[in-house]
């Protein structure tokens, strides 16, 4: 009966904390991105370039969905 209960405080507290760790990582990325640009990087054969021109592309085009800060965290 004790293993039970510290399993479901143990849960509630994943539940609780997890959304605060989400964003003090996001924050502490953001910073890190503003004080030290040369650490983010994009080449061109990574995936994520190809992306990023599609994305570029779909934005000229006025053909790029965005989704808000809420539909995307769930904050």
């Amino acid at each position: 009966m004790i293993q039970a209960d510290r399993t479901i405080i143990a849960d509630g507290l994943i539940k609780m904390m997890e959304p605060i760790i989400r964003r003090i990582v996001r924050e502490e990325l953001e910073r890190m991105a503003k004080n030290r640009p040369e650490i983010f990087y994009v080449e061109a054969d990574m995936p994520l370039y190809e992306d990023m021109l599609e994305i570029r592309k779909r934005s000229k085009e006025k053909k790029t969905e965005l989704y808000s800060h809420e539909e995307v965290w769930g904050e």
